[in-house]
């Protein structure tokens, strides 16, 4: 078995990791900031930063370091789709800092029967069960023989090679990953103690008191929450409208170019419905491209002219803010005279936020972007540039910024009753959960079962509950049925405790515990010797890092600014 997967893995070595490559996409950016450690690439007048042997201010530096470790992260742990920005930097440092150490402790590449081993671990080629399967990375393989590629044979073996090293310097710096028994113990406590509960669902939804706020009691609300209501800062301007449809008819299409424009977007205009309940044919009519693009050429000359008029719009706003620099305009009489020159007449648009941009600047996307232009102007800089919107676009004027404040009560009483409702609504809502699991308790404790506990006690207080009685579970499988609030309250009660209320968006849930099982925690237990196994293993791999972490950090701060 060894020697066919190093056969067929060196036979085919160049095909299934040069289209794994494809299929991976290595398409990552990094954004450089000084506790990264990775810059930009090859900016001018960027000082170097070395980390070992690179330069990660180098873009050619930056792929050597990148392209290996997500190749690595891929192989590893089968995808790097989960993993963010900073923990994809994280893993590349310490994965080349592991590297550096392994060179000065002169660690060899692997032999032939190591590297088999390595290949047989990777996730890639593991079955269902985590075991290496011979037949699916046969199947693998042969679905990638369309031979795409693009990676050398001499930088995959440079990875595989590379983890295999870098994995044998992590063992050392990881160490045997001591653990006690008792941590042990209170692992598989965790994970196979064996619970039954059943629990009430208050519906929040349903709890309406009536809630009639007083004026002392919606100023002193108002006061303590006065940063909820603080009026953000806000922008005032002007603006010239350059609209699409005024440049219409400016235009005029050929055949020629309303076929092209038709034939390169074919899903903008489909072919009309047929004639409904015709009766069925001989011989099936062949399909008449010529017709379809008459049926709808008057939709296509219409969009095309609409585009061009779109574009019109925009070069006659970027003309505008270009004559405005060209011929050195100021604010005030200067501005006026060019604008009336110009047959110009701007419109006011009404102070907004950055958050609420009028709505002649358009939808979401175009009103943000307005919005943003707008809040980079001020008295120096008091003119945008073009600005495309749906319909046309724009250039705005500077007029005022008007800093943050806080506003009277009476500025926004109603959003302020409604807050205090609301708050109130809430608070009165977890204390009937409080007085309901006190009322439960007890005629629980009395030998009540908790069903009719509870149904009888949500309904003298007046609330809508629903009672849920799931299977038995263990943390190491549980349930799907179950809401996170309540499994996250049952590892804290004991057999016959009922749980204080915990509240969700929407619900609040009440838990009794009927049965709680402990297992077995001695060395006896089989699964003694696995958890030992995973916790030594997850210490070992805490130890690892922080050491690595440690050495990228040492060798970070040789090149990091010096601190004034």
């Amino acid at each position: 078995m060894i020697s066919w997967i190093q056969r067929t893995f060196q036979h085919h070595f160049r095909i299934v990791f040069g289209v794994m490559l494809v299929l991976i996409i290595i398409s990552f950016v990094f954004i450089y900031s000084p506790s990264s450690g990775l810059g930009s690439a090859d900016a001018p007048e960027v000082k170097a930063q070395q980390y070992f042997d690179l330069n990660l201010a180098s873009g050619t530096d930056q792929q050597k370091l990148l392209n290996d470790a997500l190749l690595s992260i891929n192989l590893q742990v089968g995808s790097s789709a989960g993993m963010d920005s900073t923990q994809l930097q994280a893993y590349a440092l310490r994965r080349y800092a592991a590297l550096r150490v392994a060179a000065e402790l002169h660690v060899p590449n692997p032999t032939a029967a190591e590297l088999t081993d390595h290949l047989k671990s990777l996730p890639i080629f593991a079955s269902e069960d985590g075991k290496f399967d011979a037949a699916r990375y046969s199947t693998f393989r042969l679905s990638l023989k369309s031979g795409a590629g693009g990676v050398s044979e001499a930088a995959i073996a440079r990875v595989l090679n590379d983890d295999w090293r870098a994995g044998v310097v992590q063992r050392l710096l990881g160490g045997p990953g001591y653990v006690q028994s008792g941590e042990i113990a209170t692992q598989l406590k965790y994970v196979d103690t064996q619970w039954k509960i059943a629990y009430a669902a208050v519906d929040y939804t349903a709890f309406k008191p009536a809630i009639t706020p007083t004026e002392s009691a919606l100023t002193k609300f108002f006061e303590d929450n006065l940063f909820r209501y603080e009026v953000p800062p806000q922008v005032r301007v002007h603006y010239a409208e350059f609209p699409a449809t005024a440049y219409l008819a400016q235009f005029t299409l050929t055949d020629d170019e309303i076929k092209a424009f038709y034939d390169g977007n074919p899903g903008r205009f489909p072919k009309p419905a047929a004639p409904a309940a015709t009766p069925a044919l001989a011989t099936p009519v062949a399909p008449d491209a010529a017709a379809d693009f008459a049926a709808v050429k008057p939709q296509v000359e219409t969009a095309l002219r609409g585009e061009k008029a779109l574009r019109l719009a925009v070069r006659e706003a970027s003309n505008l803010t270009f004559a405005l620099y060209d011929r050195k305009v100021t604010p005030g009489a200067s501005l006026t005279k060019f604008l009336a020159d110009q047959k110009i007449t701007l419109k006011a648009a009404a102070p907004f936020t950055r958050a609420s941009a009028p709505a002649e600047f358009g939808g979401s996307a175009t009103a943000t972007a307005a919005a943003d232009e707008a809040f980079k102007l001020d008295a120096k800089r008091f003119s945008s540039d073009a600005i495309p919107l749906a319909n046309g676009a724009v250039v705005l004027f500077w007029d005022e910024s008007i800093p943050s404040r806080k506003p009277a009560l009476s500025e926004v009483r109603e959003k302020v009753a409604a807050d205090y409702t609301e708050n109130e609504r809430r608070l009165r809502f977890v204390e009937a959960g409080r007085t309901l699991r006190s009322q439960i308790e007890t005629r629980v404790k009395s030998g009540e079962a908790f069903a009719a506990a509870t149904t009888a006690a949500a309904s003298a207080a007046g609330l809508t509950v629903e009672i849920k009685d799931p299977k038995a579970f263990t943390y190491r499988q549980p349930p799907t049925d179950v809401e996170s609030p309540v499994l996250g309250t049952v590892e804290r009660l004991e057999k016959g405790s009922v749980s204080e209320m915990v509240s969700s968006a929407d619900k609040g849930f009440i838990v009794h515990v009927t049965e709680k099982t402990l297992p077995d925690v001695s060395s006896a237990n089989p699964a003694f010797a696995t958890s030992r196994a995973q916790l030594s293993n997850s210490m070992a791999s805490f130890n690892s890092d922080s050491y690595l972490e440690e050495i990228v950090s040492r060798e970070l701060k040789k090149s990091a600014p010096a601190t004034p």
